[in-house]
């Protein structure tokens, strides 16, 4: 894989599990409130050449941009096992990574939990990966509703991937969150109740404000005092949220 990043330890990416974090590189949104804009902008393919370290990178600890050797991945989580519990691996949108797969069944083999983090838009690959048991936790980013989602795409026309990735997840997933990072103008009560209609009856949700303290795909967004939402806002998110999702937190 194309890996843009890794972080040998969290005890927060990957829920109830110390897991070592996987960034791979490539997204097909352009969410301007990004906070890992290296990863984001790249390609999710090797172009061949070298990249300097990005500061998004550099905030989370990680490996230079052009990322560790997938081998090397491998011969720390051999050291590591009885200490690692799991892999999580985040992005970029790791389902562009054509080796996905078979990435994931090297880290299976070798006795790993397995978290997947992704955007929906590649359900063909989340149901091979669920028939194929190499995911154990799934956390799929809920952008905005419907109406709103071709803000951030750029293949608008992917949509229906999302909608059947939501549908998939709830039903074949072995356990689930969906989670939505809330700004404006992306997030208002009144897209969380159409977000409500679109995950009605999900296992989880998470609400997380924008930080605005760090890098950022667009760093115009941050300057705009609007796009950032109080305590209250996010409360109030979560109360239109509640009648279609009971299980709703805010992290």
């Amino acid at each position: 894989m194309y890996l843009g990043g890794f972080q040998k330890n969290s005890l927060i990416d990957f829920p109830g599990t110390i897991a070592c974090v996987v960034f791979t590189r490539g997204c097909n949104f352009t969410c301007p409130y990004c906070h890992n804009p290296d990863l984001a902008a790249g390609s999710a393919v090797p172009a061949g050449g070298r990249s300097s370290g990005g500061s998004g990178l550099n905030q989370l600890d990680l490996s230079p941009c052009d990322g560790p050797d997938q081998e090397e991945i491998f011969a720390f989580l051999e050291k590591r096992k009885g200490m690692i519990e799991g892999v999580a691996v985040t992005g970029g949108e790791p389902t562009l990574q054509p080796d996905l797969t078979d990435f994931l069944q090297t880290v299976r083999q070798m006795g790993y939990k397995i978290k997947l983090d992704t955007n929906g838009t590649a359900p063909r690959v989340l149901d091979a990966l669920f028939d194929q048991g190499l995911v154990d936790y799934l956390a799929m980013d809920i952008k905005t509703d419907t109406d709103h989602y071709p803000m951030v795409m750029k293949n608008p026309g992917h949509l229906d991937r999302v909608m059947e990735s939501i549908s998939l997840i709830m039903k074949k997933a072995p356990a689930y969150e969906f989670r939505t990072t809330c700004a404006k103008p992306f997030l208002t009560p009144a897209i969380m109740k159409n977000i409500g209609k679109m995950i009605q009856g999900a296992a989880s949700y998470v609400l997380q404000p924008c930080s605005r303290n760090m890098d950022m795909l667009d760093p115009d967004f941050a300057a705009v005092d609007d796009h950032f939402l109080n305590v209250g806002d996010m409360e109030a998110l979560k109360a239109a949220i509640l009648p279609f999702v009971r299980n709703t937190r805010i992290r």
